[in-house]
């Protein structure tokens, strides 16, 4: 691995070498095992493994269509009165909600669960962000597979715009880093952050358009909303699944331009606080 880094230090290969935090080719066989080594313990020993992850938004939704339609006898703004419509549009936003609440609560632990990687000079801490992510897409994946089949199985229209879909995962990638390399280098100094998340997350649910639409917000209410990060994904998710239409291009690019600024400062200041991690563990 010296090797390889020393011999990306000069010429075009250094602009490679600047750039595989974001695009991580270097390393794409480290993450990837880190990856289903990750899976395969968070599930060892479990009877029903992997269908947990399918069964624990199915739960969730269920208890929140009980209570909004049975109790509150709500329906969803601008549709019709169908509970399938309804829990249809809340696990949309569950499938996004789910793949940053997992990734948020999980960041601030990344670096403290492996101090012995830190104190190897030669392994690339940086791409344990990667890792989260990629544990947080997989279950989001799975949920999402869920949701297509749910979207069959109730007779909603599918057009070819569903194929779209994999672009709005796409761009909360480098959003989904940026969040893992902060709150990974500053859990290291703080560890009260990994206690918090844990609340943060919770409230974020109520103050994601998870539960409800953009649109049914005032407009002043409705334009703060779009600076949750969580908008743009639940929304175009909607729109090119269950609505049927494109994804808003223009949202969709603005927000994987400026994700992708955040994800750069981010591992800057990851890259900046790392030569201390040692000391901290």
């Amino acid at each position: 691995m010296n090797t390889t880094v020393q011999s990306l230090s000069s010429g075009p290969k250094a602009l490679l070498r600047r750039a595989y935090p974001l695009v991580p080719v270097l390393h794409r066989y480290l993450v990837m095992q880190l990856i289903r080594r990750d899976i395969r313990s968070r599930y060892q020993g479990s009877i029903i493994g992997l269908g947990w992850t399918m069964l624990y938004p199915l739960l969730i939704l269920g208890a929140y269509t009980f209570v909004f339609r049975s109790v509150f006898k709500a329906k969803w703004p601008g549709g019709g009165d169908s509970t399938a419509e309804f829990a249809l549009q809340v696990f949309a936003g569950l499938v996004i909600f789910n793949l940053f609440g997992e990734l948020i609560g999980r960041a601030p632990r990344l670096v403290l669960e492996q101090p012995n990687l830190v104190k190897r000079v030669v392994f690339p801490l940086e791409v344990l962000a990667w890792v989260g992510v990629g544990t947080a897409m997989f279950h989001a994946v799975l949920a999402l597979a869920v949701l297509l089949m749910a979207l069959v199985w109730t007779g909603a229209p599918i057009t070819p715009w569903i194929l779209t879909t994999p672009l709005v995962f796409a761009a909360c990638v480098p959003v989904l880093l940026g969040l893992a390399w902060l709150l990974a280098a500053f859990g290291v100094f703080i560890r009260d952050i990994a206690h918090a998340v844990g609340p943060a997350v919770s409230m974020l649910l109520f103050l994601s358009p998870v539960l409800f639409p953009a649109k049914a917000l005032p407009a002043y209410l409705a334009a703060a909303l779009w600076m949750n990060p969580l908008t743009m994904p639940i929304e175009n998710l909607r729109r090119v699944l269950i609505e049927g239409r494109a994804p808003d291009w223009q949202t969709l690019g603005i927000y994987t331009l400026a994700g992708l600024v955040f994800a750069w400062l981010s591992y800057r200041l990851f890259e900046r606080l790392r030569p201390a991690f040692a000391d901290e563990l």
